[in-house]
């Protein structure tokens, strides 16, 4: 009994290993990138980014265990059914109990780690994790000040600098410009030849300037101009700290113990209790919405409460729903396996997800919200493990129900008559004919595996990181009173991205490699080379669908993915609870004119052409010195002038420290001026929500307009690599599923994961280094591309065929 305990827990620990490893390494795909660019920044030590890995990975064990738990129970018990030996075992007088024994050793173990995880580590680690950013807030300041591009995240402050010089764990700047807007209406102005931004704590920055000048206009005497020189001089900058923010409504819970929330839901249960509801109507209903507010505040510490026991259990209950289902599917195999993983994980989520959403609308209480999921899934597990040993089913088998839909079809197929049956027959003989080399039956077969498996993964993945999002949100779902409507459809407008980055490369590399893992396991490919059809024949359907694959994504990203970024980005940020974007240029109060002239104006309106509060700020190109400066009252446009007309303002030339010239005006048009009110209405748009075609002209503005377009330009070129990633990653997979086959489909996944680490982090360091402009745009997107290109060449040339 010993050996067979052994020998069923190896088969089930060795998946469950590697199916959290796969799902926590795609849920950690979404910050790899941000972590590589703080090391090729050199912004924050090494140290620090190692301990936001390690900080990371506790919260994402919530998940991940779970569903590691039934992918190795359904997927080990699957293969022991698929190749009889459930049934030898059962033959031999051994029952369920000895399965349900020996993989309750596992469940418990697991459950155990997730319980001591979600109770002590993941709280602690999310504590710490906060502290670290907070502490490395300051330190980033600097390298977040892109050259060219206007940084207004300072109160009453703006920030331009013409270059910015990478040096150790800071930016020098060159060409400073900053503007204190603490009176709109006459900013002050302070230039400087060089520039750094320091930290003296995490709460207090300052800008340390050289060569430069400070100018303003004399408050008591508009008409006076005061220009203050130095040599050196400090500006500090106070961040608002977590008091001077305001109070917030809801703590995070992700940081707090169990016997803090505890003490918090206490007392929202106590505050919403001692809220008299006496008064007038409206004093009334003010007094019951803010006893509603507050009971939703101590559901939430409630639900988060229970959360930390009923996530660890899902080990428990999954496991039970997992034994008799992976044990009854004999004809699927693995694959079996797989598919009910997706089915139970995607059920349990949604159960839990609309438990909680119940419990915080007070519909149902904490405690049934969030254990719902885990009753149902309990209730079902014991009915299961109470037929397994009485009645075994083939139920469960989703390739017995697809073999039966297939023979009724074929059944009425040949009941049809005469000529049409006759002229089917003879198009396929027509048919046979004309493709007698491709494709063949045995081109069907792979291609039906690989696109089986594919499906699969996909399907897996995607849901794996909508539930991690779903949960990841779950503190501004309740802040914000999000409805499961609004959540359903952001989730539903992210899963296009989410396919196209990261899941897609990965799943088809996944699936040929478990494709030709279990073919070349099983002895079909050595089986084809006896008969004279050589690997690359065989592979050949395979990497032409990779390569159609890889079209899609493309035509994908041109045509569809972009509506929905955008879609999802307003939802997201109506989720979190922020305003919604602007996306034109004529909502912003700073831009850079196209001959170096930085223009500040309060307000811009796009119907009329006209400005209110337009000031314009001229610069030698070469020293960066204050040339002249032009303040109107107002500005409209002129077509028949096809110039901006400036009412009531004055103009002043200048020279270092001195003034040239100065006069007022009340009318006045400036012929060096060349900017048309069509250049003040550009759309700001993320690289994510344009299409290849869409982003190159817009880069081309910006560059007219002075903007920094380095991240951009590297994201342009990504529109066209990155899809082919899929083609590289399909025929890179082919030789390693053939010299891993002994190991299976085990193995492919395995050696998928490795691939998919060391491209991740190929892709990410070198994108990480076209940001901070070390690299082209072009080498920096295709770096990844050429890399793996010519390992795939050398490899699968090498393999033998």
């Amino acid at each position: 009994m010993r050996i067979l305990t052994r020998y069923i827990l190896n088969e089930v620990i060795s998946h469950a290993i590697l199916g959290v490893v796969l799902f926590t390494f795609i849920i950690f795909m979404r910050d790899l990138g941000r972590l590589l660019e703080l090391i090729v920044r050199n912004s924050a030590p090494l140290p620090s980014v190692a301990e936001i890995f390690f900080l990371t990975l506790p919260t994402t064990f919530m998940i991940t265990l779970p569903m590691g738990v039934l992918v190795g129970i359904l997927i080990g018990l699957s293969r022991l059914a698929a190749d009889s030996e459930v049934t030898a075992m059962r033959a031999s007088g051994m029952g369920v109990g000895l399965f349900l024994r020996a993989v309750s050793v596992f469940a418990i173990s697991v459950w155990g780690l997730a319980m001591l995880n979600s109770i002590y580590i993941a709280p602690k680690s999310a504590a710490a994790l906060a502290a670290l950013q907070d502490r490395l807030k300051s330190s980033q300041a600097s390298f977040e000040i892109q050259p060219r591009v206007f940084y207004e995240e300072f109160k009453n402050t703006v920030l331009y600098v013409q270059d910015a010089i990478p040096e150790g764990n800071r930016s020098l700047w060159r060409g400073v410009f900053i503007a204190d807007t603490t009176d709109p209406s006459s900013p002050k102005i302070t230039l400087a030849d060089r520039g750094v931004l320091l930290s003296d704590s995490p709460e207090n920055l300052r800008f340390h300037l050289e060569d430069g000048s400070e100018q303003e206009l004399v408050p008591k005497a508009k008409d006076q101009y005061s220009i203050t020189t130095f040599e050196s001089t400090d500006i500090p900058i106070k961040v608002p700290s977590a008091a001077e923010r305001g109070p917030r409504d809801l703590l995070p819970v992700a940081q707090l113990s169990l016997h803090e929330l505890l003490e918090n839901a206490a007392r929202e249960w106590k505050a919403a209790a001692e809220i008299p509801i006496v008064g007038a109507p409206d004093a009334r209903d003010m007094a019951v919405k803010a006893i509603a507010f507050d009971q939703l505040k101590a559901r939430y510490y409630d639900i988060e409460f229970q959360r930390r026991f009923a996530l660890p259990a899902a080990c428990l209950v999954l496991a039970m729903v997992g034994i008799p289902l992976g044990l009854s599917a004999r004809k699927g195999g693995k694959s079996t396996g797989f598919v009910i993983t997706i089915a139970l994980v995607f059920i349990y989520y949604v159960f839990s997800l609309l438990g909680v959403a119940m419990a915080r609308q007070g519909r149902i209480s904490p405690w049934l919200g969030v254990w719902g999921g885990n009753l149902i899934f309990f209730v079902c597990g014991l009915w299961l493990l109470w037929r397994a040993d009485r009645m075994p089913s083939q139920a469960t088998s989703f390739a017995g129900a697809w073999e039966a839909i297939v023979r009724v079809w074929n059944a009425v197929a040949r009941v049809r008559p005469g000529r049409w049956q006759g002229e089917y027959s003879s198009r396929r003989e027509g048919k046979k004919r004309f493709s007698a080399r491709f494709p063949l039956i045995l081109d069907d077969m792979i291609l039906r595996d690989f696109v089986t498996y594919l499906a699969m993964i996909v399907a897996t993945l995607l849901i794996l990181a909508l539930v991690f999002t779903a949960f990841e949100l779950y503190t501004d779902i309740v802040r914000n009173k999000v409805s499961v409507v609004l959540l359903v459809e952001y989730l539903l407008n992210l899963s296009p991205s989410l396919i196209y980055y990261p899941i897609a490369p990965i799943s088809v590399m996944l699936a040929v490699l478990i494709t030709f893992g279990l073919m070349q396991k099983s002895s079909e490919l050595t089986a084809m080379k006896t008969s004279g059809i050589s690997l690359y024949r065989a592979t050949t359907p395979v990497i032409i669908l990779s390569g159609v694959l890889a079209g899609a994504l493309f035509f994908f990203d041109q045509v569809y993915i972009p509506h929905t970024n955008r879609r999802q980005e307003i939802l997201r940020n109506e989720i979190k609870g922020k305003p919604a974007q602007t996306y034109l240029q004529a909502n912003r109060q700073w831009i850079v004119g196209s001959g170096d002239e930085i223009y500040y104006y309060q307000n811009f309106d796009p119907d009329t052409n006209t400005f209110r509060g337009l000031s314009i700020f001229e610069f030698d190109p070469k020293t960066f010195h204050l040339t002249r400066r032009i303040s109107a009252r107002q500005a409209h446009w002129e077509p028949g002038l096809n110039k901006f007309v400036f009412e009531n303002g004055w103009v002043r030339s200048l020279k270092g420290a001195s003034i040239l010239d100065y006069r007022t005006f009340e009318v006045a048009t400036f012929s060096d001026l060349h900017e048309d009110p069509f250049y003040f209405k550009k759309e700001v748009r993320q690289s994510s929500e344009m299409n290849y075609n869409d982003l190159r002209d817009y880069i081309e503005d910006l560059q007219q307009s002075g903007f920094d377009t380095v991240r951009l330009r590297v994201q342009l070129q990504k529109k066209i690599s990155y899809p082919l990633i899929t083609l590289v990653m399909a025929v890179l997979a082919i030789p390693f599923a053939v010299a891993g086959g002994r190991g299976g489909a085990l193995a492919g996944v395995a050696i998928a994961i490795g691939i998919a680490v060391v491209y991740i982090g190929t892709a990410g360091l070198s994108e990480a280094m076209g940001n901070a402009n070390q690299l082209p745009a072009v080498l920096a997107a295709w770096s990844p591309d050429i890399v793996f290109g010519l390992a795939t060449g050398y490899m699968f040339l090498r393999v033998p065929t």
